[in-house]
């Protein structure tokens, strides 16, 4: 595969470095090498997204060219792919990507435009993303369904599927905590109900209640009711 277009996105994004960002990012994301962040703000990676996706064959070229040597390039990558129109075309790039994915930001910044408009297909990549034993591809098969199928397309069997997960993984249950947060806000009655019966474990249940504690779309009286629903566990970080 030809590098030319490596090369020219990479010193593209070292010129757009912002040395006091970087430490911010490493600091943040603890989970990769501090080196591979080269310390480019969200706007210009999207702004350079852009760009390259008016360039189909460079475009192209760039998503087939995996492993990326740094965290920008994989989160340009997101947001390339996130810029998709065609739904199967998103939908192979997501596939073809989530295997590289290696920390929670660049598994968040993947948000392809073109699976709203078919949320009923992707239902069955999100079953298989379930099952998968990667860290990341089973975050995002759990930031799918929070998403994309908590407003019109919700269906209670989604909460089940998410309540399923099992992880020592805390970016996994970090996840599920956030998805069981926004249902909360949005399916509230339904959402309850896996929350009453205790079947998450106990550290997701508790930081799922104080996510939607936190959230302003949270009415206060239910958020008094979920401050008694908290269980005792021992401490984790």
């Amino acid at each position: 595969m030809p590098r030319d277009i490596d090369d020219e996105i990479r010193s593209k994004l070292f010129q757009l470095r912002d040395v006091p960002y970087q430490s911010f990012t490493q600091k943040l994301i603890p989970t990769i090498e501090p080196k591979t962040i080269i310390g480019v703000r969200a706007p210009e990676i999207l702004k350079l997204a852009k760009q390259l996706v008016r360039r189909p064959a460079d475009a192209d070229a760039y998503l087939q060219s995996l492993p990326h040597a740094y965290f920008d390039e994989n989160m340009l990558h997101a947001a390339a792919v996130s810029e998709i129109k065609d739904f199967e075309k998103s939908l192979a790039e997501v596939e073809r990507f989530l295997p590289y994915v290696d920390n929670w930001a660049v598994c968040d910044r993947i948000a392809p435009k073109a699976f709203k408009q078919r949320r009923g297909d992707l239902i069955a990549p999100i079953r298989r993303w379930l099952d998968s034993e990667a860290t990341y591809t089973l975050r995002y098969a759990v930031k799918s369904l929070m998403d994309l199928f908590l407003d019109d397309a919700f269906r209670p069997e989604y909460l089940d599927l998410v309540a399923a997960v099992r992880s020592d993984n805390y970016y996994v249950n970090m996840g599920v905590a956030w998805y069981f947060a926004a249902a909360l806000a949005k399916q509230y009655d339904a959402a309850l109900k896996i929350i009453q019966a205790r079947r998450l474990d106990p550290w997701t249940h508790n930081k799922a209640i104080q996510k939607a504690i936190e959230s302003y779309r949270v009415a206060p009286e239910q958020k008094e009711f979920l401050r008694a629903l908290k269980v005792k566990t021992p401490r984790r970080s």
